[in-house]
């Protein structure tokens, strides 16, 4: 009996399941401003998506020590989670996209660079946690977005091949790392402008707009 391949769709998970961008730029505007840094919403729209690391040594402009890094980055998640916590509300087609995957025998996965803390948290207060079958996060890889790995990692997890695997993202760095995965993307203009997701095979303004027929496509297309 030939064995069918494993249907996969990987899902980011900040500015694609629900929107928390408002609270992740109060949260690093709370964690500089204790190191006597300002943080526009400018500096958030220009790393939104990258590893704590990756933002922290950006705005610190300097060589940092890992404790450093660390409690800049503790500061800024627990603010975070107590700010984000009864305030998670799914997109629009979030949760109706979900609902089709399993009886259509397609499997799902987060690959978020959060930590794993707020990704528990977010999915539990969206609703969603029982739809995803495996999660990436942001320290399980040792290169953030948009380098591939966390997208290939989901794809192992789930032990689907990169080409049977569509990644929905909503930031440029999301995108060209899941072309750069070999994977299919769906871009959804939730906190970025569609000229700036256009590597993406196909771009929407709401997940309302993508059910099975656009799924079946985009696993159909070469």
């Amino acid at each position: 009996m030939i064995k069918k391949p494993v249907l996969a769709i990987i899902w980011d998970m900040d500015g694609v399941i629900a929107d928390t961008g408002i609270y992740h730029c109060r949260s690093w505007q709370f964690a500089f401003k204790k190191q006597g840094k300002t943080f526009t919403e400018e500096n958030f729209q220009s790393i939104f998506g990258q590893r704590n690391d990756t933002i922290i040594r950006k705005i610190m402009a300097r060589e940092m020590t890992q404790s450093e890094i660390d409690k800049i980055a503790n500061d800024k998640e627990v603010f975070f989670r107590d700010a984000v916590k009864s305030n998670v509300t799914p997109f629009p087609g979030v949760i109706t996209l979900l609902k089709m995957l399993e009886p259509n025998n397609i499997s799902a996965a987060i690959a978020s660079s959060a930590p794993l803390e707020n990704i528990h948290l977010i999915l539990a207060e969206a609703g969603v946690a029982e739809y995803f079958q495996a999660i990436v996060f942001g320290r399980e890889v040792s290169e953030g977005k948009p380098s591939p790995q966390v997208y290939l990692k989901a794809a192992q997890k789930l032990g689907a091949e990169p080409a049977n695997c569509i990644v929905i993202e909503d930031a440029v760095a999301g995108v060209e790392g899941a072309k750069r995965a070999r994977m299919h993307c769906i871009a959804v203009t939730n906190t970025h402008e569609a000229v700036g997701l256009n590597q993406a095979d196909l771009v929407v303004d709401s997940l309302e707009k993508v059910g099975i027929r656009e799924l079946e496509r985009l696993f159909n297309s070469k």
